[in-house]
């Protein structure tokens, strides 16, 4: 490869703080605001111009699909996501958690989750980063770190203000990719692009005919053992919102592509006014979300499925004839890269078995969707989270937060989730805070202490 050689430089120092967070997803954004409820001052950078990451980038709005009935749920900010959009005007019910399309003026339960308006988020993170006191950065991309030996004492970025850096006391990678572990030299693993979980272009619809699609739906509907290739058993009949073969006939029909679109379109969110905001049907494998060149190929090639997508539903499945594109996302939807090799590494055991630790941050159901197994949580069975798994080995001072937390592939379709992103977010926020507090380090921190803190915080440790 040919190179070249770049002038030594002098890098200001744009600002210092107790606690850095990189990346805003549900992981991030759980980190910071937990982090500044500690009363430490905590930066929360972002690479673009709105915080919420899959969620307002991706447009991935439904958080807690998976509840049900007899969930028991993980607690702390995921939930509190759901209770402020609620709040502003900026959700709606998701029927996969209700298991059916209801009747006329039925009173949805408390219970059902959550569709988050994407749109909408930008706001409700804005809201509570404020209320927090967390400090906001956009704009702002991470492009190398400040190491002191084995000890991590910030980042350096680029921005439009130029190359700069920002000096921490502790770092919590929440950046999805585990962009800044990568970049200290922790240990990581990566399958092999084939092997990977498929990246998505998600978009949604105006001009539907909501009636004639719920009704449509109602009458056919689609099963979870449609697909998934590995279930406990209990999930084959579960009710979820593909609708029809459209994607199927237009590829026999040859008017896309064979082998780009299968199935019909898996909607959730629906509006009165004739929208269905998110649409998860394009997908593509064989993509490396570290790579540029791929991600620059599934950017255009997701847009391009996106208009074959919306053709063939207009002319074959009910309710779209009057279709037409309302929505792209802004980012692919990323589901599996880089994961870091932790102190501890949780296990498709661990999950099926509802594991417990004494490290305990958080607990989440027996959820797992990925890879076609899928387990929904409809028993009451969950696992709890340990903070080993947050906890990247040779590096100090860094947490990881989100979907590059350790642990092996069958766990990820766990650990990969938002709401569980979430409670690995609360639960680095939170040690970070009390480990800058004690003066102690991320690894040594007093895990009882975190627990009781983050017990304040309304989290549910077992």
């Amino acid at each position: 490869m040919q190179q070249i050689q770049e002038p030594s430089r002098v890098t200001p120092v744009m600002s210092e703080t107790d606690v850095l967070v990189v990346g805003s997803g549900p992981g991030g954004l759980s980190a910071a605001v937990s982090a500044a409820r500690e009363g430490v001052e905590t930066i929360l950078v972002e690479r673009y111009g709105c915080f919420g990451g899959n969620i307002t980038q991706a447009m991935v709005e439904p958080i807690a699909w998976y509840r049900h009935e007899n969930t028991i749920d993980a607690e702390g900010i995921g939930v509190e996501f759901e209770r402020r959009a609620k709040e502003m005007g900026g959700t709606c019910n998701d029927l996969e958690s209700l298991g059916r399309i209801p009747e006329p003026g039925e009173d949805i339960p408390e219970w059902v989750g959550q569709l988050l308006d994407a749109d909408m988020f930008k706001y409700v993170a804005d809201s509570m980063i404020r209320e927090a006191g967390v400090v906001p950065l956009l704009h702002c991309m991470a492009v190398g770190t400040i190491m002191d030996g084995d000890r991590i004492e910030g980042i350096v970025t680029e921005s439009k203000s130029g190359r700069q850096a920002i000096l921490a006391k502790r770092v919590i990678d929440a950046t999805g990719d585990a962009d800044i572990a990568f970049r200290t030299g922790a240990p990581f693993r990566k399958d092999p692009k084939e092997a990977l979980m498929g990246v998505s272009v998600s978009f949604g619809c105006s001009g539907v005919d909501v009636e004639e699609l719920l009704d449509y739906t109602k009458k056919n509907p689609a099963r979870l053992g449609d697909w998934a290739k590995q279930t406990s058993g209990k999930e084959e009949d579960l009710f979820y919102t593909r609708t029809g073969d459209a994607f199927t006939r237009a590829a026999e029909a040859g008017e896309i592509p064979e082998g780009t679109l299968r199935g019909g379109p898996w909607w959730h969110s629906l509006r009165e006014t004739g929208e269905a905001t998110y649409i998860n049907s394009v997908h593509m494998r064989g993509i490396d979300p570290t790579d540029v060149w791929d991600l620059t190929k599934a950017e255009m090639e997701g847009r391009q499925r996106v208009m074959w997508a919306i053709a063939a539903m207009k002319k074959y499945s009910p309710g779209f004839s009057n279709a037409r594109l309302r929505t792209l996302g802004s980012s692919l939807g990323t589901r599996e890269s880089r994961k870091i090799i932790g102190e501890y590494n949780i296990s498709e055991h661990d999950i099926k078995n509802q594991a417990r630790f004494e490290d305990s941050i958080g607990i989440f159901p027996e959820f797992l969707d990925g890879y076609g197994v899928v387990f929904i949580p409809t028993t009451g069975r969950y696992f709890q989270v340990p903070f080993g798994i947050t906890l990247p080995k040779k590096v100090e001072n860094l947490l990881v937060a989100g979907r590059c937390v350790a642990g092996d592939k069958i766990s990820h379709a766990a650990t990969r989730q938002m709401m569980c992103c979430s409670v690995t977010g609360q639960g680095t926020g939170v040690a970070a805070a009390v480990s800058v507090r004690d003066g102690a380090t991320c690894r040594q921190v007093n895990i009882s202490r975190v627990q009781r803190a983050l017990e304040k915080q309304g989290v549910r440790i077992k």
